[in-house]
C-alpha cells in the first residue's frame, strides 16, 4: 500500500501547480472576456476607422478616413492613443477631393505606412496611395500608383527589406473590368514591380501576407470560379509570379476578405458566403493546406446578413474573426467578435453595439492576451459615424494550443518549476521501487538479477 501511495504522490508531483489532468487540456475559456473600454473619435459627419495597431508603447495606432477634419470632403485619418484609448495626436492627409486609408502598419524605423486611395493627386480618377510617417504622424512622403482610371489599396505590408508590399484593385491596368493589383516598392515607396491577377470579370484582393519567400493575397472573383463571386486565394513568388491560385464558393457571392499563414503553414481565410450557411449572408472560414486545397471551413450566423472582415490566428491556436451581425445583438447592425478552436468550432461570441449600426472591421490581439477592436459606430459618439476602438479584458490562460495535448507549466511556473516537478517524480518513483522490493525481497519472491535494476 505504502509503494502504491508513493507512485500515485509521483504522478501528481509531474502535474504543475495549481492545475489537474481536466485543466491542463482546457487552454481556452467558452467564457467571452468582458470590455475593458470603448472610445469613440471623431466630429459631426461621419469617420470611419479600418484598421488598428498595438504599438511598442502598448498604445494603439487607428486609420480610416474622416469627413469631419482635414482639408477635403474625405481625408485618410490616422490617430494615436496611449493604452487606455486617450488620444495622443492625431493627423489628416488629403487634399480637396476624396482620400481614403484602408490599413496601417508599424514601420521599422517606429513611424507608420498607411495604404488606401486618392483623388486630390496622382494620374487618374482616383489613384493607389502609400503614406509613410514618422512617429508622430508626420508625413515623409508619399507614393501614388495608377493610371486613368480607379485603383485602390486595401493593405499593405512591410517586407524584409523595409519597402512595401500593396493589394488592392486597379481598372487602368491587367486584364479584365478590374484586376486584383500586388504592388511592391523600395524603403522609399518606389515601384520595383507590379503584377495584375484576374480575369475578364471583376477581380479584387483585400488582403496580403508574405509566406515562404513569397506573397499570398486573397480576394474575390468573378472571372473564375463556381458561381458570380467566389472567395480567391493566390500565392505567389517573391516576385509576384502565381504559383497557384484556388477558388472557393458555390453558386451565390463569396468574398474573402482577410487571409494569414497558419502555424502548419497553411493558409485560413475569412469572409462572407451566401451560397451556405443559416441567412443571407454569413461570415465564412476556410482552413487550408499549404497548396491551398481545403481542409474543412465553417459559417457563422442567423438568418439575417453576418459579414466577417478581419480575421487573425490567435495564440492557442484558434481563430478569432471580426465583422458584423443583425442576426443578433441590440440594434440594427452590431459588431461580433467570434473565438474559435483551431478546428473553426465556435468558443464564443460575442456582440457590441446600440440601437444604431456598429461595424468592426479590424483587430489585433493585444500583448495581454486580449483584443483591440477598431471599426465604426452610430450607436455612441459625437456625430453621425465615429471611429470606435473597444478593448477587451486580457486572458489569464496559458498560450497552449488547444490541439497539444503535453502537460505544460501554468504562466507564474517557470522552466525551474518544471525541473522541481520532474526531480520529485524521480525521487518518488525510487523510493516506491526500493520499498516495493524490500518486501518482495522478504518474502522471497524477489530474484537476484533484479536488484541490478536498482543500481
Amino acid at each position: 500500500m505504502l509503494a502504491l501511495l508513493l507512485i500515485s504522490l509521483s504522478l501528481v508531483a509531474i502535474l504543475p501547480i495549481g492545475k489537474t489532468l481536466e485543466s491542463v487540456h482546457a487552454a481556452t475559456s467558452s467564457t467571452p472576456p468582458p470590455t475593458a473600454w470603448s472610445k469613440t473619435y471623431g466630429g459631426t459627419r461621419p469617420d470611419y476607422a479600418l484598421s488598428v495597431n498595438q504599438t511598442s508603447d502598448n498604445g494603439y495606432a487607428l486609420a480610416g478616413y474622416t469627413s469631419s477634419f482635414g482639408a477635403g470632403g474625405d481625408d485618410a485619418w490616422l490617430v494615436k492613443t496611449d493604452s487606455s484609448g486617450n488620444i495622443q495626436w492625431k493627423q489628416t492627409y488629403g487634399g480637396t477631393g476624396g482620400d481614403y486609408a484602408s490599413s496601417v502598419v508599424k514601420t521599422s524605423d517606429g513611424g507608420y505606412a498607411l495604404a488606401g486611395s486618392t483623388d486630390s493627386i496622382g494620374a487618374g480618377s482616383q489613384d493607389m496611395w502609400l503614406i509613410k510617417t514618422d512617429s508622430d504622424g508626420n508625413m515623409q512622403w508619399n507614393k501614388t500608383f495608377g493610371g486613368a482610371g480607379y485603383d485602390y489599396a486595401s493593405s499593405v505590408i512591410q517586407t524584409s527589406d523595409g519597402g512595401y508590399a500593396l493589394v488592392g484593385y486597379t481598372d487602368s491596368f491587367g486584364a479584365g473590368s478590374a484586376d486584383a493589383w500586388l504592388v511592391r516598392t523600395d524603403p522609399n515607396g518606389n515601384m520595383l514591380w507590379n503584377q495584375t491577377f484576374g480575369g475578364k470579370g471583376y477581380d479584387e484582393a483585400y488582403s496580403v501576407q508574405t509566406s515562404n519567400g513569397g506573397y499570398v493575397l486573397a480576394g474575390a472573383t468573378t472571372s473564375f470560379g463556381a458561381g458570380f463571386l467566389d472567395f480567391w486565394l493566390i500565392n505567389t513568388d517573391a516576385f509576384g509570379k502565381v504559383q497557384w491560385n484556388q477558388t472557393y464558393g458555390g453558386t451565390g457571392d463569396d468574398e474573402g476578405y482577410s487571409v494569414v499563414q497558419t502555424t502548419d503553414n497553411g493558409y485560413a481565410i475569412a469572409g462572407y458566403t451566401n451560397s451556405s450557411g443559416h441567412g443571407g449572408y454569413d461570415g465564412w472560414l476556410i482552413k487550408t493546406d499549404s497548396s491551398g486545397n481545403m481542409q474543412w471551413n465553417q459559417t457563422y450566423g442567423g438568418t439575417g446578413g453576418d459579414h466577417v472582415y478581419s480575421m487573425l490566428q490567435t495564440r492557442y491556436g484558434g481563430y478569432a474573426l471580426s465583422g458584423v451581425t443583425n442576426s443578433f445583438g441590440t440594434g440594427a447592425e452590431d459588431a461580433w467578435l467570434i473565438n474559435t478552436d483551431s478546428a473553426g468550432n465556435i468558443q464564443w461570441n460575442q456582440t457590441y453595439g446600440g440601437v444604431g449600426t456598429d461595424t468592426l472591421y479590424s483587430a489585433v490581439e493585444t500583448s495581454d492576451g486580449g483584443y483591440a477592436l477598431a471599426g465604426s459606430t452610430s450607436s455612441f459618439g459625437a456625430g453621425n459615424t465615429d471611429f470606435w476602438l473597444v478593448k477587451t479584458e486580457g486572458s489569464s490562460l496559458s498560450p497552449t494550443p488547444t490541439s497539444t495535448a503535453s502537460i505544460s507549466p501554468s504562466p507564474s511556473s517557470s522552466n525551474a518549476g518544471i525541473v522541481v516537478y520532474v526531480a520529485v517524480a524521480i525521487v518518488a518513483i525510487l523510493i516506491a521501487v526500493v520499498v516495493t522490493a524490500a518486501v518482495l525481497r522478504k518474502k522471497g519472491r524477489l530474484k537476484t538479477g533484479a536488484q541490478h535494476l536498482l543500481l
